[in-house]
């Protein structure tokens, strides 16, 4: 079964904006295996940032998905430790900040992929653990960060669109339970995350966001799906109220929300978030129905 358009040489971020088709390449699917085309060795060494440790580049192999139309999106993926072709396996996807955007594939690994990467976290919970990276000059959601408020957009963002075929082709394709996806981001990602759960509704069994910010009139959308959102009470970048009126609006809905404000703390939230242990027993407990 045909299940996909993967490029092996994606072209950089103008390529989300579709000035140009490109050449990409159909792939079969192997039933022993997910095999998405892995980026060369040479695309690899191209970089703006300083490259992660080589465990991270060893295990967070670096692929690029293509739609139909060509546009691409570049990302990483951690393969569950131990991979088992006859297992369905939970999914995480994260959406990294708008400091590390690019097309390097590279960047998107600074924060949260030593967490997730850590080896006693993953025999106990074995998961596919996917880091996409979003284009210079894009966004996961379309939004000014710095507002107070902001209406949900019409649309996804082209980013999160092929985000969303993705998911989509892993669930058909790679052994995905699709019980059991679940999504978490930081800042720029953490927009994302709510963002995506209000427009992919029935798609995910939790989320996870940092430090980000959701438009209001979501808030019934959501009100039944486990999230846990984190923010610091001294964030200058993402005011902290963008957290608390949401986990608000959600409470007053019922929303078995679950929300920690970090005394002090300014925009980065997220270190102290991925390294907690209780977020990953959190998350990985969650299941759809």
């Amino acid at each position: 079964m045909v299940f996909g358009n993967l490029v092996k040489n994606p072209r950089p971020a103008t390529t989300l904006r579709n000035t140009m088709r490109i050449p990409f390449l159909s792939l079969v699917l192997a039933t022993s295996s997910f095999s998405f085309m892995p980026q060369t060795q040479a695309e690899e060494s191209k970089q703006s940032v300083a490259k992660p440790d080589d465990l991270l580049l060893k295990i967070f192999e670096p692929r690029a998905y293509a739609d139909k139309d060509g546009n691409v999106l570049a990302y990483r993926l951690l393969k569950p430790i131990d991979y088992d072709p006859g297992t369905k396996y939970p999914l995480v996807v994260f959406l990294h900040g708008a400091g590390e955007r690019g097309d390097d594939n590279l960047a998107q690994l600074k924060h949260a992929a030593k967490d997730f990467a850590n080896e006693e976290r993953r025999r106990m919970y074995p998961a596919y653990v996917l880091f996409p990276q979003c284009p210079k000059d894009l966004r996961w959601c379309e939004v000014d960060w710095k507002l107070e408020s902001h209406n949900f957009p019409e649309s996804p963002s082209e980013p999160l669109r092929l985000v969303k075929e993705l998911i989509d082709v892993m669930i058909d394709s790679a052994g995905v339970d699709e019980t059991r996806v679940y999504i978490t981001g930081l800042s720029m990602g953490g927009f994302g995350t709510w963002d995506a759960i209000a427009r992919y509704e029935n798609l995910f069994a939790a989320a996870a966001p940092v430090c980000g910010g959701a438009d209001l009139k979501t808030a019934d959308k959501l009100s039944r799906l486990p999230i846990w959102t984190f923010h610091g009470d001294n964030d200058q970048t993402v005011k902290v109220s963008r957290s608390r009126t949401m986990v608000a609006a959600l409470r007053e809905l019922r929303s078995t929300i679950q929300y920690t404000e970090y005394p002090g703390v300014p925009h980065d939230s997220w270190t102290e978030t991925y390294k907690n242990p209780e977020l990953y027993a959190w998350l990985f407990a969650q299941q759809k129905p």
